[in-house]
């Protein structure tokens, strides 16, 4: 068996809120490792919000995702995937302890954080351990498991923290990929790794870095162009496959699975956040925390609340 993850992220951009980067992780047949995962598995998995069949969406979460309709796609295919893993959070809390657990003592520093253990998960419709079953059943009858997720939480202190010592969001960014790649190599110390991650931003050369992450490796560069850069890092016989690729969250089943997982924790963080301040004025908006709107909600913060005492090295990033 080989293992196959895929890496992507959300919130890289906003000016409020978390930056989220996730990681999914199968245990695959060596044959499977190019292959259209949507194809493998397409009795149980869709890539479309149409015609879905009571089968899991696994896609982009920019396509799985609308804000006027909520996260219910992102939650039923986030939790069902868990119930995989043979966990089932019930509350927020208990879902970072199951995939980000070394942030919850940060967040708990927050006063919009405070409240986590009450947002509670519904799992979506009804059907989601069916649906969950019939994924694990047809993965396991292709020659294919789930095996692990993580993600990395970088609150907005952590972030601005990481920020002021590295000078620099995207290094930022890949520290958090390398961190969950270290992972995944202490966790699968003696299997053949295959990582996709989704291209950061417009960066087409990571040797450099890579070097620093993993000193201990020997490093070839496979290919470096403009739609992706891949690599091989080797030591005492094992070989790690490191591939990052434009728009690999919508050509790569993993990257897609770990782009909703992203997107799904920080949703509901930034549902945390919205429900505290809306909480002391109804006139406040909420926001999704991007930069224009992210702006707008801080001024809106001054205009309702001029009283309330708010740390912005906790609300506002700085890059």
């Amino acid at each position: 068996m080989a293992i196959l993850a895929g890496i992507d992220e959300a919130g890289f951009g906003p000016l409020l809120g978390p930056l989220l980067v996730s990681c999914s992780t199968f245990s695959v047949q060596p044959e499977l490792l190019g292959s259209d995962l949507w194809q493998v598995f397409q009795r149980s998995v869709g890539k479309t919000r149409k015609h879905l069949g009571g089968r899991l969406l696994i896609a982009d979460s920019k396509k799985a995702y609308h804000r006027d309709e909520g996260v219910g796609h992102l939650e039923r295919t986030v939790l069902a995937v868990l119930q995989c893993l043979k966990q089932e959070p019930a509350n927020l809390t208990e879902l970072l302890t199951s995939l980000c657990p070394d942030c919850l003592p940060r967040l708990l520093e927050y006063p919009w954080y405070q409240k986590m253990p009450q947002c509670g998960l519904t799992g979506g419709p009804t059907d989601g351990k069916i649906a969950a079953k019939v994924f694990a059943d047809d993965a396991q009858a292709q020659g294919a498991k789930l095996v692990h997720l993580r993600s990395c939480c970088l609150d907005v202190a952590y972030y601005n923290h990481m920020v002021s010592h590295v000078k620099n969001k995207a290094q930022v960014l890949f520290i958090a990929v390398t961190q969950l790649i270290q992972d995944l190599l202490n966790r699968f110390s003696d299997e053949v790794v295959y990582i996709l991650v989704d291209r950061q931003g417009g960066r087409a050369h990571y040797r450099e870095n890579l070097l620093r992450s993993f000193s201990g490796m020997d490093l070839r560069i496979v290919d470096e162009s403009p739609q992706a850069s891949v690599y091989e890092l080797r030591t005492a016989g094992r070989l790690v496959r490191l591939s990052f690729e434009v728009e690999a969250d919508d050509r790569y089943l993993p990257v897609s699975l770990a782009s909703m997982v992203s997107k799904y924790l920080r949703e509901l963080l930034m549902e945390r956040m919205n429900e505290y301040f809306v909480g002391f004025s109804a006139s406040l908006k909420p926001t999704a925390g991007y930069w224009k709107d992210g702006q707008r909600f801080v001024e809106d913060l001054h205009k309702h609340l001029p009283q309330l005492e708010i740390d912005n090295h906790k609300l506002i990033r700085c890059r």
